[in-house]
């Protein structure tokens, strides 16, 4: 579907509005034969700074799990005033079309490429919980949009709260408490793409299934995203580059633990290379060592390995 010059104008307009309310969300497209964007800063922490990590992500457009990786040894309560952080704002494109939505579960990203503008905007995202996971290999479209959801708790839910000592409403109405937030794009006869009432659970496994963002993420996908929009989940926690100058790029993240045992563990979950990553690394240029390096820290940013 062709969009019109006005509704080209209409999204031009946003993305700038949005662009300036947010650090580094919209990027521009990289020529195909190139999935590299963006580039790290690092920040330092004030001197009398109260703040806890998720405040400096949130302000930075980043999940907690982005800053995690990114910081490792930081404390998610109080960052050290006067300490660097890193922001994690360089990335490699998913090894998807660049159409629609992709929700990358393993990075706890959303990427939304708007039609007629040559650019990807980059939102995290809240994901389900183990045992309420997220889709990992589903293709879909936008379904239907809702301004003010409402909420119904399954059987199974209100019973988990009711063991916890919280009793659920049958329905929860629309409106700032609901935990869907206040607008929601259905993607599914189960998932949603919503907003939150919290102030946490951005970059952490929190839902029951569904994709949450912040509040002024969702409106901004709710305002531009039309009913038929593709979209696509998949799982990469490991993502890998070739640039046009011949450099090869691994950006490596926790992945999601499968069962109780690993979400438990110390041991890092165990990370598979797909062949097309495996491709990139197959190269003789390619520096095992830095590979090696990349794969033990999980930073969660692009490394070059030659």
């Amino acid at each position: 579907m062709k969009m019109s010059i006005r509704a080209l104008l209409t999204l031009f307009t946003a993305l700038v509005a949005f662009s300036q309310a947010a650090f580094a969300v919209v990027y521009p497209l990289p020529p195909k034969d190139s999935r590299l964007v963006g580039e790290n800063i690092q920040i330092t922490v004030p001197e009398d700074s109260k703040l806890p990590l998720e405040s400096f992500a949130a302000q930075y457009q980043m999940g907690l799990s982005n800053m995690l990786e990114a910081n490792p040894g930081v404390d998610p309560f109080l960052p050290k005033a006067g300490s660097t952080l890193t922001i994690p704002q360089q990335l490699i494109l998913p090894d998807a079309p660049r159409e629609g939505i992709i929700i990358n579960s393993a990075e706890m990203r959303l990427y939304y490429y708007p039609k007629g503008t040559n650019t990807v905007i980059v939102l995290p995202i809240g994901i389900g919980q183990l045992g309420k996971d997220t889709p990992l290999n589903w293709t879909t479209t936008v379904q239907r949009k809702k301004d003010g959801p409402t909420w119904t708790p399954t059987a199974k839910m209100r019973a988990e709260y009711a063991a916890d000592g919280e009793i659920l409403p049958a329905v929860f109405p629309a409106g700032p408490d609901n935990p869907m937030g206040l607008y929601a794009l259905y993607v599914g006869r189960l998932y949603a793409i919503h907003g939150t009432n919290a102030n946490f659970g951005i970059g952490l496994r929190v839902s029951h299934g569904c994709v949450r963002l912040r509040a002024d993420d969702i409106k901004f996908l709710f305002d531009n995203v039309p009913v038929g929009t593709r979209v696509q989940f998949i799982n990469e926690p490991v993502k890998a580059s070739v640039e046009p100058d011949g450099s090869r790029y691994l950006e490596v993240h926790n992945p999601l633990s499968a069962n109780e045992e690993q979400l438990q563990s110390k041991d890092p979950v165990p990370l598979t290379l797909s062949a097309p990553v495996g491709k990139v690394l197959m190269d003789t240029a390619v520096n095992q060592s830095e590979v090696d390096a990349a794969i033990k820290a999980r930073s969660g940013m692009p490394v070059k390995v030659n």
